[in-house]
């Protein structure tokens, strides 16, 4: 199997508030809304919000709350525009878990959480290489 991601797919339990999220307060516009299942395209994949009883249905697994934890990162070029985007975020009144501080490992990142509860952590991440659209290279070379 190859070493790669195509789609990101959150069960959310309300599409239009998920939607008004994504689109209203994170800015994106969807490609393909067809009222069912909304599709933002990001940098090179597909982040998709789809009913959770849907998307429970369809994988044929209970709709029962569990699953696993995960958190949905992207990584910024630096703290400043880390806070920036907290900045904007705090407008919007969005529920952040964590403001932006230097984290251990040696970046600085902090989180906040969509409608449905879905972590997203905004980093600076010294370490890695972007290209001028903020795709991961690889690792920063000293």
């Amino acid at each position: 199997m190859q070493p790669r991601l195509s789609f990101i797919t959150l069960g959310v339990a309300d599409l239009d508030r998920s939607k008004r999220f994504y689109s209203d307060v994170l800015g994106w516009k969807p490609f393909q809304d067809n009222g069912g299942i909304v599709m933002y395209k990001l940098n090179g994949m597909i982040l998709s919000l789809y009913p959770q009883h849907e998307l429970m249905a369809d994988a044929q697994v209970a709709d029962d709350a569990k699953g696993a934890r995960f958190t949905l990162a992207q990584c910024l070029r630096s703290p400043e525009e880390v806070d920036a985007c907290f900045a904007q975020l705090k407008k919007h009144h969005v529920t952040i878990t964590k403001m932006p501080e230097k984290v251990f490992w040696g970046g600085y990142s902090g989180y906040f959480a969509d409608p449905d509860g879905h972590l997203w952590e905004i980093a600076h991440n010294p370490f890695l290489e972007l290209d001028p659209s903020g795709n991961v290279m690889g690792m920063a070379t000293a």
